[in-house]
């Protein structure tokens, strides 16, 4: 849930839908509008302030908005998103065919598994479900039009905004995707980081993996890579603090039947606690835990003390590897029962705890 207070935002879907909206607004009407009203895919409707709108010909028009994501972190927030709207009548045609294309900054779908099929421009559905709906909104207001709307939607800095992602790993290749599933951008919901796990698991899966490494961020993963050198970057997948998530996501792709978990001690320690979503905020709970397992396994109150009274994991770690691999076999072992119950039992799990040099501090294969 967002925290009280936090501002909502909108999506590049819908900053997409607005643009569109404002173009083909102007060429019917021929007045630029300050501003759109788009209604999201929740049934809430919202007034979008519109940056730029420029008549290219009498039948072609762009329009940009500036996204806004709210209070959510996100590389797209304050960015460009804009559609250039091209009418085409045909007064042999029985309606309006709306054809939705990606230009400038926008991403082409270059690997199986994503909800678009490959040689696509990364326009997820519910964002042209949007722009449709708001093509339909201006038509139906401004008069019917025989013939084709054509919305080419593009992303000025696109190219530059995608290195910032994962979108490369993906097969999403010359720009950023149009998200959103509802058009509405939530504080702290995640929606997003949890839709680019879903779509890393299918991209992996549709590519013939069975196998899967989940790391909780960047360094893990490339100690990960340094470790299965022989797997394909497909099949590695950054889950963040998404413990549970992750596996509900794995659970909707019947091909995949292993996780491989290579991570530091301190997710580790959460995830061996069965925290469903692993943030920082529950350090003093995780210490707590940690430092009853060092004594019920050791028997030394001494080490329960120091464990108790760290700063961090990363500071209780330096107490306990390597003195004390029994203590590590149990975050271990803990982590593989939680990751099978979260699981339905239904994937292999195995845990691999690296030291804060990447290397191997235990592994549940050995």
């Amino acid at each position: 849930m967002p925290e009280k207070g936090l501002k909502k935002g909108f999506t590049t879907g819908a900053a997409a839908a607005a643009a569109a909206k404002a173009a083909l607004s102007a060429l019917l009407t021929g007045n630029d509008p300050p501003s759109v009203t788009i209604s999201f895919l929740t049934g809430e409707k919202k007034i979008l302030p519109v940056h730029s709108v420029q008549k290219l010909t009498e039948t072609r028009c762009r329009a940009v908005i500036i996204k806004d994501a709210g209070d959510d972190p996100d590389v797209t927030h304050k960015a460009r998103i804009g559609a250039v709207v091209t009418v085409t009548r045909d007064n042999r045609a029985a309606g309006t065919r709306i054809l939705i294309t990606g230009g400038k900054g926008v991403g082409t779908i270059t690997k199986p598994g994503l909800e678009l099929p490959v040689g696509e421009p990364a326009i997820n559905p519910g964002p042209r479900t949007m722009i449709r709906n708001e093509i339909e909104d201006v038509l139906q207001t401004d008069g019917r039009i025989n013939g084709t709307i054509e919305v080419e939607v593009f992303v000025p800095m696109g190219e530059i905004l995608a290195k910032k992602t994962l979108n490369a790993r993906l097969g999403i290749t010359g720009g950023i995707s149009i998200l959103g599933t509802t058009g509405v951008v939530t504080p702290m919901s995640h929606d997003a980081y949890i839709a680019t796990i879903k779509a890393g698991i299918g991209v992996a899966a549709a590519n013939g993996a069975d196998t899967l490494v989940f790391t909780t961020g960047r360094r893990s993963e490339r100690f990960a890579m340094g470790i299965f050198e022989r797997f394909s970057p497909d099949i590695f997948i950054q889950t963040g603090d998404f413990f549970k998530a992750s596996l509900d996501m794995v659970g909707m792709n019947s091909k995949i039947k292993t996780i491989i978990y290579t991570i530091f001690f301190g997710k580790a320690v959460k995830m061996a606690l069965g925290f469903e979503h692993t943030h920082a905020a529950k350090s003093e709970l995780t210490l707590k835990e940690l430092a009853r397992w060092a004594v019920d396994i050791t028997g030394k109150e001494d080490l329960g003390n120091r464990i108790r009274s760290a700063n961090t994991a990363r500071h209780a770690f330096e107490f306990i590897h390597p003195e004390h691999p029994d203590l590590l076999t149990c975050v271990g072992e803990k982590i593989v029962e939680n990751a099978m119950l979260f699981s339905g039992n239904a994937l292999s799990i195995r845990a691999i705890i690296l030291d804060f040099n990447g290397r191997v501090a235990y592994d549940s294969a050995r």
